[in-house]
């Protein structure tokens, strides 16, 4: 019994281990959003793994997040929402939620809020 209960705390440090070791190779970036705008106007950023952390401060109705890439036309026209970056659910006044796990690569993104509404703003990814 006492080898079972050994084996089983060895195992669950392990997968504690693994799971901060993933999460250090991700990037948070908080964003703020605001009556007509988000609080960051642009971001520059290196490749890698990147989550949002959204906030609606001052919105007096439910926020999103959106995050679109720039198709390889390279005329500023852009692909509809990367796959895992929304938000899991609208953000009233005063809450905040994270988006999925998003790997950037080299190119230019834009990121938005369709419903409060705001402009898009530019992620360089170098």
């Amino acid at each position: 019994m006492k080898n079972k209960f050994n084996i089983l705390s060895t195992i669950a440090l392990l997968f504690l281990a693994l799971s901060s070791v993933a999460q250090d190779n991700v990037t948070t970036v908080k964003l703020v959003e605001t009556p007509g705008q988000f609080e960051t106007k642009s971001l520059e950023l290196k490749p890698g793994k990147y989550q949002f952390d959204v906030t609606n401060k001052d919105v007096d109705h439910e926020v999103a997040f959106f995050l679109q890439k720039e198709t390889d036309k390279g005329t500023k026209e852009f692909s509809t929402a990367i796959a895992n970056s929304g938000l899991p659910k609208t953000l009233k006044l005063g809450e905040s939620a994270k988006t999925g796990v998003v790997e950037l690569q080299k190119g230019t993104y834009v990121y938005s809020c369709p419903l409060n509404p705001t402009p898009h703003y530019v992620i360089t990814v170098k």
